[in-house]
């Protein structure tokens, strides 16, 4: 005999089956996990769209200023090769940097309002451009440093011909240097994130050590690119410096206020963004405690400090207007050189605004 199968179905008691499988407690024991925040996606940032905007608008501007002003201070720096010092060099190459990180600029502001849209090649180059910057800017700083423990506490301000040689070997080396540190830059490729609708530019490790490799990449920057060249710039200026209080003259002082005033400049824009980077290390590591309240506030530092790490590349050619004697003598005599000097004088006087063709010594 067949039964009717709706018949039996609706006459079964399926209480037993159900107090069995799906209990309370089996249901609790079930959501007792421990929630890990770092695969948790945090809140969009508010009125990060009209930010990106504005410091947008910033990189721009940055780039015009320090395109010319680099500029303006090669073309004085080569104006006259034979006379050359050891930290006109340095210098020189340090202009150089800046140029090449003032040139990528335009491509981190059309990437921070439409994502990125150059592709993959130019994606690694800018990275690669940027990472050598970051090493040889503060690499020549330390050769500077050095060369000035050189000629004031060691005395050889007189072999002046093997000190210029020293120092385009010295170039040489810290831009090879920084180009095998920058090399891990090579892994950045365009890419579109999980929650994101524009492409980004970023490093894209493989899952499996993605962690690792970024670890290892942070520790080589805060070590080489900052911690140790630091603690050697520090040695070296207090004993120059300890040096030339001892000292009766003041020719040397006045040498060094351009190479100290560097130095600040340099530290004042790249310090916060070295510390924020070091928190975020720490964070990433667990040794502080996770919370998309503090992610947020780590991101935004490292937004705003990297910003302002960036002004760096059109800081220089304002301070060598301003602090550097030498550097305006041979701008004014590049400018009378080449006549412009008059065609401004002139034109001044057209206007009735008297300027003289000779720069007051107190200006100088």
């Amino acid at each position: 005999m067949f039964t009717d199968p709706n018949t039996s179905y609706q006459n079964m008691d399926f209480s037993d089956f159900y107090n069995e499988e799906f209990n309370d407690s089996y249901l609790q024991n079930l959501t007792d996990f421990d929630l890990d925040e770092s695969t948790l996606f945090c809140p969009h940032i508010p009125f990060a769209d009209a930010v990106n905007i504005s410091v947008c608008v910033i990189y721009v501007l940055i780039f015009l200023l320090a395109v010319t002003g680099n500029l303006i201070v090669g073309w004085v720096i080569c104006s006259n090769k034979l006379a050359l010092s050891s930290s006109d060099v340095y210098l020189f190459n340090l202009m150089l940097a800046d140029t090449l990180l003032a040139l990528a600029l335009p491509f981190s502001a059309v990437s921070l309002v439409h994502g990125w849209v150059f592709g993959d090649v130019m994606c690694k180059l800018v990275c690669l451009v940027k990472e050598i910057n970051f090493y040889t800017s503060i690499l020549f700083l330390v050769c500077i440093s050095v060369d000035r423990y050189m000629v004031i506490v060691r005395s050889m301000e007189s072999q002046k011909a093997q000190r210029r040689l020293c120092s385009g070997v010295a170039c040489g080396m810290v831009w090879v240097l920084g180009g095998l540190l920058s090399l891990p830059s090579l892994y950045n490729e365009k890419f579109y994130p999980k929650m994101g609708k524009q492409p980004v530019c970023a490093d894209n490790f493989d899952l499996k050590n993605a962690e690792e490799w970024r670890m290892a990449t942070r520790i080589l920057r805060h070590l080489l690119g900052f911690l140790l060249p630091l603690a050697i710039m520090l040695i070296c200026y207090s004993v120059t410096v300890a040096r030339l209080l001892r000292t009766r003259g003041f020719q040397k002082q006045r040498a060094m206020k351009v190479i100290v005033t560097v130095v600040v400049a340099f530290l004042l824009c790249w310090t916060p963004f070295h510390v924020t980077t070091i928190v975020d290390t720490l964070l990433r590591a667990k040794v502080i405690q996770y919370s998309c309240s503090t992610l947020t506030s780590v991101d935004v530092a490292m937004f705003a400090t990297q910003s302002l790490g960036l002004v760096h590349c059109c800081v220089n050619p304002v301070l060598y207007a301003f602090v550097g004697e030498k550097f305006r003598r041979r701008f004014m005599q590049l400018l009378q050189r080449r006549g412009l000097l008059d065609r401004l004088s002139r034109s001044s006087r057209s206007s009735s605004v008297p300027l003289s063709s000779e720069i007051p010594s107190s200006v100088l």
